[in-house]
């Protein structure tokens, strides 16, 4: 990457109008519209995104696994988010028979670069918003096998766009940042924070 810079030119919507928990939506619209497909948010949160809200029993919350849904709502500002799986399920669900698409957790960032954005195809990828400290945390039964399971917050989903010797270019929908970079060593670790995840795309 020694003196390389590059950024894909992606379309960029700002999440905080009406999502302020969809990150993982915005974010992979912007690339089904940068591939040119006629969708929007609404469209993709209320057709095809999996979701499933809270419950309180015997005083106890309970709630969906984020690798199977979207926990609550994207509209709610109370709700949290999904892992990677999900936005792979819905991917299959609107391009699956013209793309690949692939669970890129744990996959190196040279490697994304290399497969990728070298390639002119943005990455959905999670961190942490603005780059604060993951913070763990809360709590809650999953509803279909009892289990704990614990919530890392300040999860966020962006688009990545780009890259140059210092760090990594982004479409970063919260509060309208847009196109945004992010130093290298700082963005690696949130992104292992939010357990390495990524969803990648590539034509069949």
């Amino acid at each position: 990457m020694k003196d390389k810079k590059k950024i894909i030119q992606v379309p960029y919507i700002d999440q905080s109008v009406k999502y302020p928990t969809g990150c993982e939506s915005v974010s992979t619209v912007m690339l089904l519209q940068y591939l040119g497909y006629d969708i929007t948010v609404d469209e993709f949160i209320e057709n095809y995104l999996e979701k499933r809200d809270f419950e309180i029993k015997e005083g106890q919350l309970y709630g969906a696994d984020p690798n199977l849904y979207f926990c609550g709502s994207p509209y709610d500002k109370d709700s949290f988010g999904c892992y990677a799986p999900v936005i792979c399920k819905v991917l299959e669900k609107v391009i699956g028979t013209e793309y690949e698409i692939s669970n890129e957790t744990d996959t190196s960032m040279e490697d994304l670069i290399k497969h990728y954005l070298d390639k002119d195809m943005p990455v959905i990828f999670w961190a942490c918003i603005n780059m604060r400290e993951p913070i763990v945390g809360p709590s809650w039964k999953l509803l279909d096998s009892g289990e704990e399971f614990t919530w890392i917050s300040n999860e966020h989903c962006m688009l990545l766009v780009g890259y140059d010797e210092e760090g990594y270019y982004f479409n970063d929908p919260h509060e309208n940042r847009g196109l945004i970079h992010y130093e290298k060593d700082l963005l690696l670790n949130r992104h292992a924070a939010q357990y390495n995840m990524a969803v990648g795309v590539k034509k069949l």
